[in-house]
């Protein structure tokens, strides 16, 4: 089954168990609060860590150097104030496991470990130098 569609499927399943469960054991009221509040405070926090990586990118280029890892940071940061933003705690929870910095960094770190093993280069080749021979330059000789 492709990955994407089975990102679409389960994850709104896993939100309406999880919503059901923590429901029946603080009550509905309790739940909604507890949505809007992750909502709010994660996406405060996110624009918060989100200009601490703007001021770490900036001191980056003043230094001459390109901010990769910052850049990356930054777009995580978007992406986790977005999952914070979306009603549900599986979401909320790894939205919020982003933007801490300490969790975000291992995160990156596997990532970029996994995509360093699928672009590691092929050594069964042999470097070589090759020159065209003309026919024509055979028969004048």
């Amino acid at each position: 089954m492709n990955t994407a569609l089975l990102l679409i499927i389960g994850i709104p399943l896993l939100e309406i168990y999880l919503f059901i469960k923590i429901g029946s054991q603080i009550g509905a009221f309790n739940t909604v609060l507890l949505i809007l509040t992750t909502a709010i405070l994660g996406v405060a926090y996110a624009r918060y860590e989100g200009f601490n990586t703007l001021k770490s990118g900036m001191s980056q280029l003043i230094k001459n150097e390109l901010p990769i890892y910052e850049i990356v940071s930054g777009a995580t940061l978007a992406f986790a104030a977005f999952l914070l933003i979306l009603p549900g705690f599986a979401t909320d929870i790894i939205g919020i496991l982003l933007v801490i910095p300490f969790t975000r960094k291992i995160i990156l770190n596997k990532f970029v470990k996994k995509e360093k093993q699928k672009t590691t280069v092929n050594k069964d080749f042999i470097e070589g130098d090759y020159e065209d021979i003309n026919e024509d330059d055979d028969k004048k000789i």
